[in-house]
């Protein structure tokens, strides 16, 4: 059986995409504490969003380095093609 070929580059690397989008989040959780603290913005679903947007970008973050790390040591249970 012929193996597929492997995935392009910018299919495989998705860790970047990821760090940019939970550094965009974070700084809307700050902009949003900011306008809390000198404004008196109510916190509200807004701010909790970004708290869960910089928790599961950081988790994203560490599993697509976790499963990168795996496909590197050759690990039975990883992804192919990532490294």
């Amino acid at each position: 059986m012929i193996d597929p070929p492997p995935p392009p580059p910018r299919l495989v690397e998705l860790s970047w995409v990821v760090g940019v989008g939970t550094v965009l989040w974070l700084v809307a959780g700050a902009v949003l504490l900011v306008a809390h603290l000198h404004f008196g913005r109510p916190l509200d679903a807004w701010f909790g969003a970004c708290g869960a947007g910089v928790l599961l970008g950081a988790f994203g973050y560490g599993l697509s380095r976790w499963q990168k790390r795996a496909a590197r040591r050759g690990s039975r249970g990883a992804q192919p093609g990532l490294s």
